[in-house]
């Protein structure tokens, strides 16, 4: 079983979560949007799995790099 880790790919804040540990998602969903420079920018997952661990929350000021979500898929 493959993890795949979702990271920030700049500095923004958590505008919207719209998962949960145990989901299951596919391939293209969003898990949250991040909001940078009034810009909303959705986090998508590559591949289809279940989110196993959530490492953010709405309001939440991210940096480049840091570890939003984990999806363990096949």
């Amino acid at each position: 079983m493959a993890v795949e880790e979702i990271h920030a790919e700049m500095v923004s804040s958590v505008w919207r979560v719209l998962v949960a540990p145990g989901a299951q998602v596919a391939a293209g969903d969003t898990l949250v949007v991040l909001e940078s420079m009034k810009m909303e920018i959705p986090v998508l997952v590559e591949r289809a799995g279940v989110v196993q661990e959530l490492h953010v929350v709405e309001g939440e000021v991210l940096q480049e790099g840091d570890l939003i979500a984990t999806v363990a898929g096949d």
